[in-house]
């Protein structure tokens, strides 16, 4: 329920911004206007927009059929009294994964007057690797034809990641895809230490 409120509520935003565009300058991520006029609500507020409909629908397709798996999960950890509210937890995770995924970008170009950015990609990216945390064999599709194992999938994901982000040859911001899987991996184990053995059980004897 929640995946889909937070696929609601983005969808919408984004799709006033493209009728009016100045949304768009008024809510992106712009780190020099979010530094030097500490218009830091930005920090959250591009999360919400998307630069035309392909990258929107990309995004939440993605991040419905992924997030709706971590809220199952969540449930369960709730139910075992591992966490004591999933719905908490879930929203936790989307927010701070905004958030962090976001901060080198700030860092990066927060002098750069003209540089802006939007897309959810950082978040959906965490909540696809919080998945991997808990299903690191389970398949995922490469490119969208390639089953490969989670695990694998999210290997190569960061080195290509890791590796555009330093050749800042287009206008994808894959730092924030980077840092963002690199919190929804953590993120369990910041919950509960503990369940790096869930991650290792899992790996380890995955059936099916």
């Amino acid at each position: 329920m929640i995946t889909l409120i937070i696929v609601i509520v983005t969808s919408l935003f984004s799709i006033a911004a493209f009728r009016y565009r100045s949304l768009l300058y008024r809510f992106d991520l712009s780190p020099y206007r979010l530094v030097r006029q500490k218009e830091y609500y930005r920090i959250f507020t591009h999360a919400f927009l998307h630069t035309d409909y392909m990258h929107l629908i990309i995004n939440m397709l993605v991040f419905y059929s992924f997030g709706t798996a971590i809220e199952r999960i969540f449930g369960e950890l709730q139910e075992d009294g591992i966490i004591f509210s999933a719905a908490f937890y879930y929203i936790l995770l989307y927010l701070v994964s905004i958030v962090l995924s976001s901060l080198s970008t700030v860092v990066r170009y927060r002098s750069e007057e003209r540089y802006s950015a939007v897309g959810a990609s950082g978040a959906v990216s965490a909540i696809l690797f919080t998945y991997i945390f808990f299903a690191p064999l389970q398949k995922i599709y490469f490119y969208a034809v390639l089953p490969i194992p989670g695990i694998v999938f999210g290997v190569l994901y960061l080195l290509y990641s890791s590796y555009m982000s330093r050749r800042n040859k287009d206008h994808i911001n894959h730092a924030a895809h980077f840092w963002g899987a690199v919190v929804g991996f953590l993120f369990p184990l910041i919950l509960e230490p503990g369940m790096f053995r869930v991650f290792l059980d899992n790996l380890l004897h995955f059936n099916g």
